[in-house]
């Protein structure tokens, strides 16, 4: 691999859910618009819930917190799509990001299109990507068979589902699938396992243009311990077959992982382990020791070819 730094790569591909795509692109912003995150859109819980149970479409959630993340200059426009409702009304809980994308998404032809018109109000580079344009949702078998309908519910699960589905059956965003064609990087994670992770890898097309992907794969672990008990029951190892066994092919090639973590299962991956949480919020990743690792993990990367 000729790129040894974060610095010289032409496309970064990150893929996950709000709270930890968002924490990895912030921390990537300086890549500007060569930095691309593809979005889980199967949240059906809290304000998303509401408005997809009341108006339909995708959920815009996990999008609207990666974009508040990669928010680099405060503005009226900014506290805006932060802005969430209290009291007891109607539209408390409602977090008025989610309403002007939804909004916007009425007004527009794709919710891609709603995703850029924000990012143009917001001055945000970085490119987001629904994982797709049509309304879908996670399913499961739980471990008795039953089914399990909505993402809510797959999370309270405590032992592990027989399988994971998306309903219905949906393709992948095509910018998605031109973005991951293009990579020289993949990264996927952190999040929730379940839930934030492994719907992206359910999209069959998705998964087919990882498959083909030539680009080095590199997978964030979480710093604390899943709230999703049966997440929180699987391995590094456990973690590593199920993506792969989605995707179809072994595909990644090094894990950044936090002090705590075993990582005796992986011995035959690069693993980057130290120290990756921020100061101020526990169990979350510092923007610029992620960095730090993606860029070692890159360079040892590159040493071993």
């Amino acid at each position: 691999m000729r790129n040894r730094t974060l610095a010289d790569l032409d496309r970064v591909v990150a893929l996950g859910g709000g709270h930890g795509l968002g924490r990895v692109m912030s921390s990537l912003s300086s890549l500007g618009s060569r930095l691309t995150g593809i979005v889980t859109t199967t949240d059906n819980g809290g304000s998303t819930g509401r408005i997809r149970r009341s108006e339909g479409g995708i959920a815009w959630g996990d999008t609207r917190n990666c974009l508040n993340q990669l928010i680099t200059e405060p503005s009226v426009a900014s506290a805006m799509f932060e802005y969430r409702f209290s009291g007891n009304g109607e539209l408390a809980g409602h977090n008025l990001g989610n309403l002007m994308l939804k909004a916007l998404d009425h007004l527009s032809v794709r919710p891609l299109e709603a995703i850029n018109l924000i990012r143009n109000l917001l001055k945000v580079d970085a490119a987001l990507i629904p994982m797709s344009e049509q309304p879908v949702d996670l399913m499961a078998h739980d471990h008795e068979g039953n089914h399990v309908y909505g993402e809510v519910n797959v999370d309270q699960l405590t032992d592990m589902p027989q399988e994971l589905m998306l309903s219905p059956h949906v393709h992948a965003t095509r910018e998605a699938l031109d973005a991951i064609a293009q990579a020289d990087l993949i990264l996927i994670g952190p999040g929730s396992f379940l839930t934030s992770l492994m719907p992206l890898l359910l999209l069959e097309d998705l998964a087919r243009a990882l498959r083909r992907s030539s680009a080095s794969m590199v997978y964030i672990d979480n710093l604390g311990k899943e709230l999703s008990v049966a997440a929180a029951s699987l391995s590094l190892r456990d973690k590593l077959a199920l993506m792969e066994a989605k995707i179809g092919r072994v595909m990644v090639d090094a894990l950044i992982v936090g002090p705590q973590t075993e990582t005796q299962s992986v011995q035959d991956r690069l693993v980057i382990q130290q120290n990756l949480e921020a100061s101020d919020i526990p169990y979350r990743h510092d923007r610029q020791l992620l960095r730090q690792a993606i860029d070692q993990a890159l360079s040892q990367l590159a040493a071993r070819r």
